[in-house]
């Protein structure tokens, strides 16, 4: 990973990465760099650390990976068998305990930063060098600790975790839904072109189509039993799909609700849509935890075969896209702005400024800018105020780092130094169904709040 973060390639995306990683990269590399805030620079970068830590700890579930390490002469001959703590779902847990220090040091060290004026920004944005030093050394010194409780303590950890992380996803993937379809009915209304209105409507009733095609899935594999027990009911699979069914009618009636629609006139099915495939996905993802053999044909009866199965897959990739729109993001309307994750106005000045600076030439000025004839490269938007919390971003990645840890594990419950003593728990079914009830109300509280309270302001 220093190589990636450190030594400029001649390939455009080893440039543009190397870019965002301080001056010296980019004193080296800014031919192939595009002009870009230094707030947006930094959290693209965290982004790699964590995507770094996400390929690791799919690299040690590779089927087969341990009998090729055998191959290695002499590695795998010692007593303590270390081969065996470098792969499987106990590797996943070191790896990702070393990606949760790593952020909530940061998270710590970085709580109360106000602007790039504070001595504490040049850490947030800079010693990037360091930065993976101390990263790999996390990831290198988690395998020393002793097997132990840690495993089971760290378990709990994550259960709470990856809980609040779905929570924040929710929010990110809701302030996602409301801003791709303004965007897309903005640029209708100003063009009047057509084109914007079809793709609404193909893209909405894409989703709507796939929602409920999984749902009628849903009912034909998870509600009839199964495995010799033909008699069994599974009233509570029945109940969690048909209340989120319900729940997902009422957010779509209300989305094109005429009351709704003249306080938010650009509320719309296309939103609604969003949020019902993904509770659609997270029920099923639900039920495929269900430890019930007779409820859930998916169900692994071999505890010892472990991988990485497609909901996982799914999951990671959904937690990766959103990681990366927190770190983009900056409109003015967005609920991230209200979790602390971007400040519109410190960034609408410190694009003010910068563009003042492209004007004059920025020769003398005090922000860091990374020139290339008069080319400007990265610039500071965050001399009078932050664009996003340093620490809230650094909690929010440390909370992704425990949920990379439980979703490549399947949730599965450790209880012993065996790694292939794993039994499955019922506790992700509810945590998964939890949050997407949650994640339900949430998307309709933001439709019916402002007619509820037509004196405060929703943007």
């Amino acid at each position: 990973m220093g190589a990636v973060l450190g030594v400029c390639s001649a390939a455009t995306c080893a440039a543009n990465i190397a870019c965002c990683c301080g001056s010296a990269a980019c004193s080296l590399c800014c031919n192939a760099c595009p002009s870009c805030k230094n707030s947006t620079s930094t959290r693209i970068v965290y982004s790699i650390f964590l995507l770094f830590g996400l390929i690791l700890s799919c690299i040690v579930l590779i089927p087969g990976i341990r009998e090729e390490m055998d191959k290695i002469p002499k590695f795998c001959e010692k007593e303590d068998k270390i081969c065996d703590s470098l792969v499987g779902y106990l590797a996943v847990y070191r790896i990702c305990f070393a990606m949760a220090a790593f952020f909530f040091f940061f998270c710590l060290i970085m709580y109360g930063v106000k602007s790039s004026k504070d001595p504490r920004s040049g850490i947030q944005n800079g010693f990037w060098g360091l930065k993976v030093l101390i990263y790999v050394g996390l990831i290198v010194g988690a395998f020393f600790i002793p097997t132990g409780t840690f495993v089971e303590v760290w378990m709990y950890f994550g259960l709470i975790g990856a809980f609040l992380f779905i929570l924040i996803q929710l929010v990110l993937l809701v302030d996602f839904a409301h801003s791709w379809n303004s965007s897309w009915v903005e640029k209708m209304e100003e063009g009047g072109s057509k084109v914007w209105a079809g793709l609404l409507l193909f893209f909405t009733f894409l989703m709507y189509g796939t929602a409920v095609a999984g749902i009628i899935c849903l009912y034909i594999y998870f509600t009839h039993g199964v495995h010799g027990a033909p008699e069994k009911k599974c009233h509570t699979n029945k109940f969690f799909i048909s209340f989120n069914l319900i729940l997902c009618v009422i957010a779509s009636a209300l989305a094109i609700h005429p009351k709704i629609q003249e306080r938010q006139p650009r509320s719309g099915l296309l939103q609604a849509a969003v949020i019902t495939l993904y509770a659609v996905y997270l029920t099923w993802s639900a039920l495929l935890y269900n430890p019930d053999p007779s409820c859930n044909p998916f169900v692994n009866a071999d505890p010892s075969v472990k991988s990485v199965d497609n909901q996982a897959i799914i999951g990671v990739v959904v937690m990766f896209l959103m990681v990366v729109y927190a770190s983009v993001r900056t409109a003015s309307s967005s609920q991230v702005g209200k979790l602390g994750m971007s400040n519109p106005a410190a960034s609408a000045t410190g694009s003010t400024e910068a563009t003042t600076l492209r004007e004059e030439g920025g020769a003398n000025s005090d922000i860091n800018l990374m020139e290339e004839g008069n080319r400007q490269q990265v610039y500071d938007d965050e001399q009078d105020q932050v664009a996003y919390s340093y620490s809230f971003y650094h909690f929010m990645l440390f909370l992704a780092s425990l949920y990379v840890m439980m979703t490549l594990t399947n949730w599965y419950k450790p209880e012993s130094s065996n790694i292939h003593n794993l039994t499955n728990s019922s506790v992700a079914v509810w945590i998964k169904i939890t949050s997407s009830w949650m994640g339900l109300l949430l998307f309709i509280w933001t439709l019916i709040a402002p007619v509820l309270f037509p004196d405060r302001d929703f943007d």
